[in-house]
């Protein structure tokens, strides 16, 4: 396995390129629509995915304009990111409020919005080798049973090479129960 530190200082010794804002295109939107699950559940709006799917080619070239207007603007409005907010219940004894877990029931307008704003940076990212391999979460084609392969795979070739080998692993239930919220605000607030 290589070592990442190596890989991030050869990286950054050349810039990356700028990203470049490019208009979106109603195929592009259309196909946000279709890669939504046709299910009635709704944020306030009380407008369901389902609904969004139906009127379609009644909305694409305003919510082409919509897209086109955030994307030049770099102004998310504050009402796409509303959501309702649901527990769901995780485990153990229903009246303890520690056993759920909370589910944020966004708009589909601002789904829709959100795959097309994503999709920017994770080809940038993607495109200029940003990441180092070894990066396994949130990304297409990379999986936890690829990065169980890989660790074994690695484990075994240094003790095929008797090499020592140690590890420390972490189990960590309601993890996100054990995220700093103070770190978690400021975060929020920087991104919006």
């Amino acid at each position: 396995m290589t070592n990442p530190f190596n890989y991030l200082t050869n990286s950054f010794r050349r810039p990356f390129p700028k990203i470049s804002w490019q208009c979106a295109f109603t195929y592009k939107i259309e196909k946000n629509i279709k890669s939504i699950m046709a299910k009635n559940t709704c944020g306030y709006n009380e407008i369901s995915n389902r609904i969004i799917k139906l009127t379609a080619p009644f909305i694409i070239k305003p919510l082409t304009h919509i897209c086109n207007a955030i994307l030049s603007t770099g102004v998310f409005s504050d009402r796409l990111k509303y959501a309702v907010v649901k527990p769901i219940f995780k485990k153990g004894i229903k009246q303890e409020i520690s056993n759920y877990r909370p589910i944020a029931l966004l708009t589909s307008f601002s789904k829709i919005i959100r795959k097309l704003i994503y999709a920017r940076p994770h080809a940038h990212i993607d495109m200029n080798n940003i990441l180092v391999q070894e990066q396994y979460g949130f990304w297409i084609h990379s999986s936890t049973e690829q990065a169980a392969f890989t660790l074994i795979n690695s484990i075994l070739s240094a003790m095929n090479n008797n090499q020592m080998v140690g590890g420390i692993f972490c189990d960590l239930q309601k993890v996100f129960n054990c995220v700093n919220q103070n770190i978690t605000k400021k975060a929020r607030i920087l991104w919006c």
